[in-house]
């Protein structure tokens, strides 16, 4: 049993457990002999029906009694004397309802005996009201025991009861015993679906909401220690934030923007905005879709792109994907505009999302409101001077190479990307109204709370409230206006709650990083020019630096989608997950931080314009097991379809054996400059693999390879 401290057995126990062994095998070596010899009498079926009394959870038992209860029902149905079939049957099945009343006796949440009930039931000929009946016996006995609340919405099914009706019970249940998971997490499921489908007395959603927080309010100030309503009024603020319908939080292009792509290696216009400047080997440049919510359906024909120079169908791809059809960002690549005999024309694009029906949420809303997007494309003249083609110079990541960004107050529009990337979607007055004052009434309901009694989680639950509430002013107001506040209660739950550490310095990090891009002038402060960029390989060279800032996890992503140079060095970075939306990522450096597998890795596969990486004195090679495959969502699970050619083994002489991982993520990038030293694996074994794998490299920690 969980919280209760291993003893050693008395001698007279030992003894009694050595004796039900003993039992037991006894009854497992008759259950087998009949069970391979198809046996089906009414002894045989005995030895089973003591077996499972004694031992719910053979599963072998309960197959064997499938097989019985078939054979017999096959028998009775083969007599003649149809007017005695259905009490024979019923006679059949009630045998085995008790049965599975008795081995519950002896465990009330034995997974085979649960599911052999379902099975009974679904024959037919069975009292369902008795099923509620005894349910409620149960359930009286373990009121948060699932396999019951799972097994009461399957006969609530069978039995045709509407949702309101369930509904009601969970209330009752709930007002006998506010300490029920299972009842509070029945009723979220229920109300979901009555709200989703705008039932009679379910709508608005405002109204049944606002009755809902009455009612978990009543159960967390009864007993602020009991996590139970906690966690549904988390559901209940996850209800009162997000909006139903999907829609398109931010782009790029940005709208308004004016991008300036070039083909060649060197950007020579520094006085071109370098937000929007754009290099690519390759002729394409990515449009890129961030929704707030996992959508499916975005295509051609959902997507309309109007320009003189985009005529072709695109081929849009998901990134973040939750299965093989949703996700929260889109991206596709156009390319670029035939070179213009002026730098200064610009191609218009428009960009219409939502232009016909098929864009959907995970959740089942259809993408309802058409959102323009516009933005000009000017193409850079080509440099074809050959000496300047040759090789390419080493970023360096030192600090001396870096100075403060400044942008010149003449020329305002140098920043207008970032003021536009994201997309302000209007909501209906009064929905955005409720929202906003339902949170605040809960914050000075949760102040005051607090004021009276110490409660980890009545700060936590503060701490999101607040952030909810910041989230839904910033839609008028870009401003984070509760954020430090936020980030002193997430300090304050390290030192209360250290077991649960990792989860609020996630938090803590998080929220820092809605407030760090809440506006230009805080994001401005972590910008900086990079003195040897402007002339280099890389078009872009202003670095985003978000070194040394104790990051656990990134963020806001939707708000990052111009960087091309990022430098989150001396972090405590475990996941680089989101990083695969930055499409326009060049230059990354991860140094210092904990990444513990190549699986970490993952997203950076994503990456098409990567050059330069640097993940030196992170912690890969040095765990045995990798606990990234489990942690997060990763193309290198089993799923992934991987295509390569087996032949690369053994032709191009590279041994996988050791180095799988690494392959499956550095095989397809095309880095011109890598940093791997400070990592366990770094040998030098390992560098000859990566030259092998990547023909790119120029620069391999430090040293020029060509």
């Amino acid at each position: 049993m969980h919280g209760l401290p291993r003893r050693a057995p008395k001698p007279e126990e030992e003894e009694a457990l050595a004796a039900k062994a003993k039992d037991l095998r006894a009854l497992q070596s008759q259950l087998l002999s009949n069970h391979h010899s198809k046996t089906y009498t009414k002894e045989a079926l005995d030895v089973s029906a003591k077996l499972l009394e004694k031992n719910p959870e053979c599963y072998t038992a309960w197959n064997y009694r499938k097989l019985a209860v078939q054979h017999n029902l096959l028998a009775v149905q083969s007599d003649s004397d149809s007017d005695s079939d259905s009490a024979a049957i019923k006679a059949i099945l009630d045998l085995e309802l008790k049965v599975v009343v008795d081995a519950l006796k002896q465990n009330y949440k034995s997974y085979g005996a649960w599911h052999h009930r379902k099975w009974v039931l679904s024959k037919g000929h069975c009292s369902l009201d008795y099923e509620l009946k005894l349910l409620k016996k149960f359930q009286t006995a373990d009121s948060r025991n699932f396999h019951a609340w799972n097994y009461r919405r399957f006969v609530a099914a069978l039995l045709n009861r509407s949702e309101k009706e369930e509904l009601d019970y969970t209330t009752e249940m709930i007002e006998n015993n506010f300490s029920n998971y299972s009842a509070w997490h029945n009723r979220s499921v229920l109300l979901s679906s009555l709200l989703k489908k705008e039932a009679p007395g379910f709508f608005p959603k405002e109204k049944v909401l606002n009755e809902e927080y009455g009612i978990v309010q009543q159960a967390i100030f009864t007993d602020p220690d009991d996590q139970s309503g906690w966690f549904h009024y988390r559901w209940l603020l996850d209800q009162t934030v997000k909006m139903d319908a999907p829609l398109l939080a931010s782009s790029w292009p940005a709208h308004g923007s004016n991008v300036i792509l070039s083909r060649n290696r060197h950007l020579y216009d520094c006085s071109a905005s370098p937000f929007d400047s754009f290099h690519s080997d390759s002729g394409t440049f990515p449009l890129v879709l961030y929704f707030n919510q996992a959508v499916k359906g975005v295509n051609s024909s959902t997507v309309a792109i109007e320009s003189s120079f985009c005529t072709e169908d695109l081929d849009w791809k998901p990134l973040l994907q939750i299965s093989s059809q949703f996700s929260q960002v889109w991206v596709t690549h156009i390319r670029f505009p035939e070179a213009n005999s002026q730098y200064e024309e610009a191609c218009a694009v428009e960009v219409s999302v939502g232009l016909s029906q098929g864009i959907v949420s995970s959740s089942g809303f259809d993408y309802s409101h058409l959102t323009r997007l516009s933005f000009k494309v000017c193409l850079s003249p080509v440099d074809t001077e050959p000496s300047k083609m040759q090789g390419r110079d080493q970023i360096l990541w030192r600090d001396e190479n870096f100075s403060l960004y400044q942008t010149r107050s003449e020329e305002p529009h140098k920043s207008l990307s970032i003021d536009n990337l994201i997309i302000h979607n209007v909501d209906k007055p009064t929905t955005s109204n409720w929202r906003a004052e339902t949170i605040a009434n809960e914050i000075a309901i949760f102040r005051e709370l607090l004021s009276e009694t110490s409660c980890k989680i009545g700060k936590l639950t503060l701490a999101r409230l607040l952030t909810a509430y910041d989230v839904i002013q910033s839609q008028c107001a870009n401003k984070m206006v509760n954020s430090e506040e936020v980030l002193e209660l997430y300090a304050d739950l390290l030192k209360l709650d250290p077991t649960h550490c990792q989860y609020y310095k996630d938090e803590h990090s998080l929220v820092f990083l809605q407030q760090l891009t809440s506006s230009k002038e805080s994001l401005l402060k972590h910008c900086f020019s990079h003195k040897t960029l402007a002339s280099s390989s890389i078009g872009n060279y202003i670095c985003l630096r978000l070194n040394k800032l104790s990051l656990t996890r990134m963020g806001s992503i939707e708000k990052l989608l111009w960087v091309q140079m990022l430098d989150l060095s001396h972090n405590e970075l475990h996941s680089i997950e989101g990083l695969e939306t930055m499409q326009l990522l060049s230059c990354l450096n991860l140094s210092n931080n904990k990444l513990g597998s190549f699986t970490a890795l993952a997203p950076l596969r994503m990456l098409k314009s990567l050059q330069v990486l640097d993940i030196s004195y992170n912690e890969i090679g040095s765990h045995t097991i990798d606990k990234t495959r489990y942690l997060f969502s990763s193309p290198l699970c089993h799923t992934e379809e991987i295509s390569w050619n087996n032949d690369e083994n053994v032709n191009g002489c590279i041994n996988l054996t050791n180095y799988w991982d690494a392959f499956l993520i550095f095989k397809s990038m095309r880095l011109t400059q890598l940093a791997i030293l400070g990592n366990t694996i770094a040998g030098e074994n390992f560098k000859s693999f990566l030259v092998k794998v990547v023909p790119t490299l120029e620069w391999l920690d430090g040293d020029k390879l060509h």
